[in-house]
C-alpha cells in the first residue's frame, strides 16, 4: 500500500508505524490558540529584553555590543582540524578578516575570557552533548576547536558519524558530542516515507540519557519547504497530515521535548540548556534601514550592525520557546543568542563555503550561505557564554 499523493486520500498507521489503515491524511490543521495570539505580533519590530534566568540577575548577558577587540579570535582555523569545510571560510577564501576582530560586551559586565584548561579540569570525566540541527553542529565545532587549541598535543580521539559524533579529551575523560536531531522528537521511515512524528522523541531521547550536560537547540528545518524539507508526512494525535502550519507543528514538537526533559532527566545531576534561534541574513532591508542596498542576502557585509537593538522582527519561533520553557517543572537555561547574533550579519560563510562548487560561488545571489557562521566567529561567543552560563 502506498502513501497518498493528493489531499483527498485517506490512510493512517499503528502507533508502533507496524502496518496502515485508514485514516484521513489532513492537508492542513487548524492554529491553534498559541499561534493566534502570535500573529498579532508578525509585523511588529521588537525592543525587547531577553528571556533570562534567575541567576543572571546581576548581569544581563545577553544585551548589550559588540566591540572591537584585536585580541581575537581565540584560535586559528589552520590549528583546529575539526572544522567543517562549509563552515571554513578562511581556508575557502573568504578575503578580509575583521569579523574575526569583534568581542561581545554584555551592557553592565564583562564576560570572562573563555579558558580551554579550565573547561576540562572543571568538567573532567564528564560529558557535554549539543543536540539539534547543523547551528549545533557549527557550536560543536566551534567548542571542540576552542579547547582543543588550549592544551596542543594533548590526546583526543574523534568519532564521526550520524547521527552522534564525539571528540574525547583522553587525558581528562571529558567527551564532548554533537547528536544530528534537527526536530528533536523523532523521524521514522515508514514504506519509504519520512514521517516526523510531533509527539513521539523516545527514539532521539534515549541518546540522551546520562549525560552531564545537554544543549539543545531547534528551529530552521521547521520552516523548510521544497527540496529542503526534511519531512514527506507529519503525524500528530494519530493522524497522518501532508503539512500543516510551521508555528503549531513546532510549538507541539517543542512540547514533546519539554515533557521528556521533565521526565527524564534530573536536574541534580544534569545541566540543560537550550539555545534560541539563530537568524539569517538573507533579507538586506531588515538591516539596512530604508537604504539602497546592492546585495541581495549577507555576501559583502563586513562589520556587524552598531548599536543594541535590530530593527528586523523578532522570530515567533522564540516566542513559542519562551511560552514552552515558562511552563516547564525543572530549570532549562535559555542561551538567547538570537538579538546578539542578528547584529552580525557579517558572519556567516556566504560564498566562502567548502561545499559551494566555482559555479555556485560565481552567482552569490542564489549561492550564498546567510544560515550557517564561519569558524572561528561567531559560534565562539556562543560557547563563551555557555561556559560563563556554566561557571560563573
Amino acid at each position: 500500500m502506498d502513501f497518498p499523493s493528493a489531499p483527498s486520500s485517506f490512510y493512517a498507521f499503528g502507533s508502533c508505524f507496524t502496518f496502515l489503515v485508514l485514516l484521513l491524511v489532513r492537508p492542513h490543521i487548524a492554529s491553534s490558540a498559541l499561534l493566534l495570539g502570535l500573529k498579532h505580533h508578525n509585523n511588529h519590530h521588537h525592543n525587547r529584553r531577553p528571556f533570562l534566568q534567575a541567576n543572571q540577575s546581576t548581569c544581563a548577558l545577553f544585551m548589550g555590543t559588540w566591540v572591537r577587540d584585536d585580541a581575537y579570535p581565540l584560535y586559528q582555523f589552520s590549528d583546529c582540524p575539526f572544522i567543517d569545510a562549509e563552515f571554513n571560510c578562511q581556508m575557502y577564501g573568504r578575503p578580509d578578516t575583521d569579523y574575526l576582530k569583534y568581542r561581545w560586551k554584555p551592557t553592565n559586565c564583562e564576560l570572562p575570557r573563555f579558558n580551554g584548561l579550565e573547561f576540562l579540569l572543571r568538567m573532567k570525566g564528564k560529558t557535554v552533548m549539543f543536540v539539534g540541527d547543523s547551528l549545533g553542529r557549527n557550536q560543536w565545532e566551534s567548542l571542540v576547536c576552542m579547547i582543543s587549541t588550549a592544551v596542543p598535543g594533548s590526546p583526543t580521539q574523534i568519532i564521526r558519524g550520524d547521527p552522534l559524533s564525539t571528540l574525547k579529551f583522553l587525558e581528562y575523560g571529558v567527551a564532548v558530542s554533537f547528536y544530528r536531531a534537527p526536530y528533536l522528537v523523532d523521524i521514522e521511515a515508514v514504506q519509504g516515507k519520512r514521517v516526523l512524528r510531533l509527539g513521539d522523541i523516545s527514539g532521539n531521547g534515549n541518546a540522551w540519557r546520562g549525560v552531564d550536560v545537554l544543549s539543545f537547540n531547534t528551529g530552521h528545518w521547521w520552516s523548510h519547504k521544497g527540496s529542503l524539507q526534511g519531512w514527506d508526512y507529519i503525524e500528530m494525535d494519530g493522524t497522518l497530515y501532508q503539512d500543516m502550519d510551521r508555528l503549531v507543528a513546532f510549538e507541539k514538537g517543542l512540547r514533546t521535548w519539554a515533557r521528556w526533559v521533565d521526565t527524564n532527566v534530573d536536574r541534580t545531576r544534569t545541566r540543560v540548556f537550550f539555545q534560541s534561534t539563530s537568524p539569517t541574513h538573507y533579507n538586506p532591508s531588515e538591516w539596512s534601514a530604508g537604504a539602497v542596498t546592492t546585495t541581495k542576502n549577507c555576501y559583502g557585509e563586513t562589520a556587524p550592525m552598531s548599536g543594541m537593538t535590530y530593527p528586523g522582527a523578532y522570530p515567533d519561533q522564540m516566542r513559542v520557546v519562551e511560552e514552552v520553557m515558562s511552563q516547564m517543572s525543572g530549570p532549562v537555561y535559555l542561551l538567547d543568542i538570537t538579538l546578539l547574533s542578528e547584529m552580525r550579519k557579517d558572519g556567516h560563510p556566504s560564498i566562502y563555503s567548502g561545499d559551494l562548487s566555482p559555479a555556485q560561488r560565481a552567482n552569490p545571489d542564489r549561492s550564498a550561505d546567510c544560515s550557517h557562521w564561519c569558524l572561528p566567529g561567531l559560534p565562539d561567543t556562543w560557547n563563551q557564554l555557555f561556559y560563563t552560563a556554566l561557571f560563573f
